[in-house]
């Protein structure tokens, strides 16, 4: 949002820590907290309701033969409501990073931006939000599941079923890494235009986009891989592991249904 005082990512970090301290790289993270752990809530909880649903829709066998394509159906229709619960707490987050002396905590941002600007100040980024995430959460889990897969097949020794749950949790981590390098490629562009337009007053996506130019909304990129990939590859960690501490199910890898083999004489 200030290419010409962050140059890189290392100049971010030695200017902000001279400028504002070791706390100033904490700036905005109530709004993060709480606003990732809805959105997060309702990208897990609505992915894993919409893969069965979708699932049940398109029947067994047609899901297995099109599970990328359902992987990808079932994250899309979870990001949009996801975002709609992130949209709010993304602005006052981005407001407080990148104005210095509007506000320093969510308490202060939060009814300062309604009363200057009411309810749309929350959800003018909603769009190119959803341009954002969207794509961002369709690669992450379509790349994460398929990658599961495929490290079953060709990296891991022996059958999911024979390793322990501390090598499933590992082959989990790997696995959500690499979705998350892929992840923050797709939506990094959308990424640069959401905080330059929570930052503004009164510009447009079109405006920031035509400002930024081609090579505008690429920078930044190496940080955000490096945010993304171990972000991503956390979640994933996160999530899986409380699975496995409350003994909840998770399924193993897609198997060809039986019916299928049979149609195919395999």
């Amino acid at each position: 949002v200030d290419p010409g005082k962050y140059q890189s990512i290392f100049k971010g970090f030695s200017v902000t820590v001279k400028e504002d301290g070791i706390r100033g790289l904490g700036k905005g993270w109530a709004p993060t907290f709480i606003g990732y752990s809805m959105q997060g809530l309702c990208k897990f909880g609505f992915y894993e309701i919409f893969k069965n649903v979708y699932g049940d829709l398109l029947g067994e066998e047609n899901a297995y033969l099109w599970r990328t394509s359902l992987y990808l159906a079932a994250s899309a229709s979870a990001e949009f409501f996801a975002d709609i619960a992130l949209a709010p707490m993304e602005a006052c987050k981005v407001r407080i990073q990148t104005q210095p002396g509007y506000a320093n905590t969510l308490r202060e941002a939060f009814p300062k931006m309604q009363a200057e600007e009411g309810i749309w100040a929350f959800y003018k980024g909603v769009v190119p939000l959803w341009m954002r995430q969207i794509p961002y959460t369709m690669m992450k889990f379509a790349c994460f599941e398929r990658t599961v897969e495929a490290l079953y097949m060709y990296v891991v020794p022996k059958p999911r079923a024979d390793c322990t749950k501390a090598e499933q949790l590992v082959v989990t981590f790997v696995a959500g890494y690499i979705a998350g390098v892929f992840c923050a490629i797709v939506s990094h562009p959308a990424d640069s235009v959401v905080s330059v337009l929570n930052k503004e007053k009164g510009s447009s996506a079109v405006q920031v986009l035509q400002r930024l130019g081609p090579i505008g909304v690429w920078k930044g990129l190496v940080a955000r891989i490096i945010m993304i990939g171990t972000l991503t590859a956390l979640q994933w960690f996160i999530y899986d592991s409380v699975k496995v501490y409350f003994r909840l199910p998770r399924p193993p890898p897609p198997e060809m249904p039986a019916s299928l083999k049979k149609k195919l004489g395999l």
